[in-house]
C-alpha cells in the first residue's frame, strides 16, 4: 500500500513521482519472504555507502539471498588542514557534550583522541543513529546520546533533555563533522546558549570510478533496487551514472532513510522512493517489505 509520508503535497503536486514509506511494513521474519525462500532471492540491489561502511549491508543483502552491487558514490579523506581536530583532541576534557554527525566523524575524530589519552568520562558523546553509535562504542566510550522516537536526523536530537535550552545553557558543545554540512545543530544550539565549537575532521569526495558497469545493468534493467543514505550522494549517484544512463536510473526504485532525501529525489526526477527506517536494519526493512509485497501480490 502507498502511504504519504509526513508533509507529502497533495496529489498532483509532486511531478508524477510516488513516495512511499515501508517504515511500519514488518518484514518477512528471519529474512524470509513467500514460501519460506530468502525475502531478496535474486534481487540486484545497488548499495552506495563510501567503501569502508558497505559490508554489513552487502552482506545482509546476499545472506537475505540477494545480489549487492557496491557502487560508492562517496569517498572519505582526512581533513585538509588537520589542525583543529589535532587541537580539539588535546582539550577534549574541557567539553561537556561532543557531537558526532556521522560514523565517519567518529572514525577520524576518535582515532586521533584516543591516541593520545582515553575518552574523559564527563563528557557525555552524542549521534545520530545506529551506525555512529557502533563507530563511537568501538572506542570504549559508553555514554552516547541518541535521539528518541524512531527519528535519526538534527531535529530529533535537538528534542533530547540534553539539548533543551535551560539544560544546554552556557555548556561547551564540539561538533565532530566533515568540512561542510547543515548547520541547524549548531545555530540552534548557540541560540539557546551554548558555547559551540565546529571541528572539521574529514572531506568528502566523488569517487574516481567507472561507472560503465552499473550504468550496463541499469540499462538492462537488471538492477531492482537502489539504497542511497544521503543527498549528497544522490546527487553523486547520478553524476557518476551521467546522461547515458539517467532515464534507466531514474526508474528503479529508490530506498532512502529520510524524508529530505527523498524530496530531493523528487526534484530530480525520480520516479520512486520508498522510504525507510533509518540505519541498514530500516533500509533492509524496507526492501523486505516492498519485494515481499510483491510476492503476495502474484
Amino acid at each position: 500500500m502507498t502511504r504519504r509520508p509526513p508533509g507529502r503535497p497533495k496529489d498532483g503536486a509532486v511531478n508524477d513521482m510516488e513516495l512511499r514509506s515501508g517504515e511500519q511494513s514488518s518484514p518477512p521474519s528471519a529474512g524470509r519472504g513467500a514460501g519460506g525462500r530468502p525475502s531478496l532471492t535474486n534481487r540486484r540491489i545497488v548499495v552506495t555507502r563510501p567503501a569502508e561502511q558497505a559490508g554489513k549491508l552487502a552482506r545482509e543483502i546476499e545472506a537475505r539471498g540477494g545480489s549487492a552491487v557496491r557502487f560508492p558514490v562517496l569517498a572519505i579523506f582526512d581533513a585538509a588542514d588537520p589542525g583543529p581536530l589535532q587541537a580539539a583532541a588535546e582539550r577534549i576534557d574541557g567539553f561537556d557534550i561532543a557531537v558526532f554527525v556521522s560514523p565517519n566523524a567518529a572514525e577520524k575524530a576518535l582515532s586521533v583522541i584516543t591516541a593520545r589519552h582515553p575518552w574523559p568520562a564527563r563528557v557525555v558523546a552524542a549521534a545520530m543513529g545506529e551506525t555512529s553509535v557502533r563507530a563511537i562504542a568501538r572506542f570504549g566510550v559508553t555514554h552516547i546520546v541518541t535521539p528518541d522516537g524512531g527519528r535519526f536526523d538534527s531535529e530529533a536530537l535537538l528534542q533530547r533533555p540534553e539539548f533543551a535550552a535551560e539544560a544546554i545553557r552556557d555548556k561547551r558543545v564540539a561538533i565532530f563533522r566533515g568540512d561542510s554540512g547543515r548547520e541547524l545543530l549548531g545555530e540552534t544550539l548557540e541560540a539557546r546558549g551554548a558555547q559551540v565549537e565546529r571541528i572539521p575532521c574529514y572531506r568528502r569526495g566523488r569517487p574516481d570510478i567507472d561507472a560503465a558497469p552499473l550504468r550496463d545493468l541499469l540499462g538492462m534493467r537488471a538492477i531492482d533496487a537502489l539504497t542511497v543514505t544521503s543527498s549528497e550522494g544522490l546527487r553523486n549517484l547520478a553524476a557518476m551514472v551521467g546522461v547515458a544512463g539517467e532515464a534507466a536510473l531514474k526508474a528503479a526504485p529508490l530506498f532512502v532513510a529520510h524524508q529530505r532525501i527523498a524530496e530531493e529525489a523528487r526534484q530530480m526526477g525520480f520516479a520512486e522512493a520508498v522510504i525507510t527506517a533509518p540505519g541498514d536494519d530500516g533500509l533492509l526493512a524496507g526492501l523486505e517489505a516492498y519485494f515481499g509485497a510483491m510476492e503476495t501480490d502474484r
